[in-house]
């Protein structure tokens, strides 16, 4: 069964009253071929359109048509299916290439009117470790090129997310085969002496 990100997905149509930070820092450049290829999700603000997600959630990139970038998204199911829906990036500020634009819906084209901002935060030089969020802090990801990590990282996107204003008392960790177990507040696992 496939799972399609709603059109709240990164904020696009999202309204609601949360005023948006025009000062929220990105990384200052990101090398998109790098950045291309498959991320696990370590911990996440769970969101309504991946509440049939219990585990193994992912996130692959490479290049599509037009210069965009194919988004291909993918979880378990509690039925033990795996959900997927496929969309396109593109890229909003190319001087960084740290603002990017997601849509997953698709009539004719993609339809980049009813995506949502996709910038990233936080960026690991050797591009193991990624932080995703957007002007509002309604929703954030992080990534690891890896489905188990350590609480380092944990608290290397904790603080960061901190310093950007985020709530990580909403910042769940996610289930992953061979990494965490459960899901819980980042605020509590940073807590834990490794």
């Amino acid at each position: 069964m496939k799972y399609i990100f709603s059109l709240i997905l990164l904020g696009g149509l999202s309204g609601g009253s949360v005023p948006a930070k025009a000062d929220i820092p990105t990384v200052a450049h990101v090398d998109l071929q790098k950045y291309l290829g498959k991320w696990y999700e370590v911990a996440s603000i769970p969101q309504s359109f991946q509440k049939q997600c219990v585990g193994n959630s992912t996130a692959e990139y490479s290049w599509a048509e037009n210069e965009l970038i194919r988004v291909l998204n993918s979880c378990d199911t509690a039925k033990g299916t795996r959900s997927v829906a496929e969309g396109r990036a593109r890229v909003e500020d190319p001087a960084s290439n740290a603002k990017l634009k997601v849509t997953f819906v698709k009539l004719i084209d993609w339809v980049f009117a009813l995506g949502g901002k996709y910038w990233i935060l936080d960026l690991a030089p050797d591009y193991s470790y990624a932080l995703v969020g957007e002007p509002r802090l309604k929703y954030a990801w992080v990534l690891s090129r890896s489905p188990q990590v350590g609480v380092d990282l944990y608290r290397t996107a904790e603080q960061k997310l901190r310093s950007l204003g985020y709530d990580t008392c909403t910042v769940l960790t996610s289930v992953q085969t061979g990494g965490t177990r459960e899901r819980r507040p980042l605020c509590e696992v940073v807590k834990e002496t490794p």
